[in-house]
């Protein structure tokens, strides 16, 4: 006997879920983990006043301040581990240490604050990173066709724009199926033009 285990050690994949403030990030991360979300959510105060805009999200009480951590196994052979990044302008600094090592985001949009993902769409474009753009559908707020949310963020064709509802497991499983199918586009494209150039 070798002593060897036969045990499948699955990949871990990291994907970052970003967005602007009150997006859904946190929700969207706490549907579909399978343990119990890490967050470092916290009580908005008075020194947000004038800082955070809230308009739209006026109900939101906490926010997340660091980011948000859960992990999901897609089968024997993978685990994605995602990071929340925080919302505000003012924790930017955090992203490039976030995202160090992930493989591909989720930007969630808020139709209703449609300028506030601006940021993590500029941020995530010029890493030259795959990313899927996830419009959450709030109750109450206006529809809008996902040609037409690409066509107001300016997004090239081949990113895909898709709805989704953060509370919804299932909603969020689709995400990051569109998000899988991206990064393998987007890494298989390279072979196959060094595939076509060999021919």
């Amino acid at each position: 006997m070798s002593g060897r285990s036969d045990k499948i050690v699955p990949l871990a994949v990291k994907i970052v879920v970003s967005g602007g403030l009150g997006v859904g990030k946190t929700t969207f991360i706490g549907a579909i983990s399978e343990i119990e979300p890490l967050d470092t959510e916290a009580a908005m105060t008075q020194v947000s006043v004038g800082v955070d805009s809230l308009v739209g999200v006026e109900a939101k009480t906490t926010t997340t301040v660091a980011l948000d951590f859960g992990r999901i196994t897609l089968d024997p052979t993978m685990t994605l581990y995602l990071f929340g990044t925080p919302g505000q302008d003012r924790f930017s600094f955090l992203w490039d240490d976030l995202v160090e090592g992930a493989l591909g985001t989720v930007v969630l949009v808020d139709t209703r604050r449609i300028e506030d993902c601006f940021p993590a769409v500029d941020y995530f474009e010029s890493q030259g990173a795959p990313f899927v753009l996830a419009v959450n559908r709030f109750d109450g707020a206006d529809r809008f066709d996902v040609e037409e949310v690409r066509e107001a963020l300016g997004l090239s064709p081949d990113v895909p724009v898709l709805e989704c509802d953060a509370r919804s497991r299932d909603s969020v499983r689709d995400v990051l199926g569109a998000l899988m199918d991206r990064v393998i586009g987007v890494r298989a494209t390279p072979r196959r033009r060094t595939a076509a150039l060999t021919r």
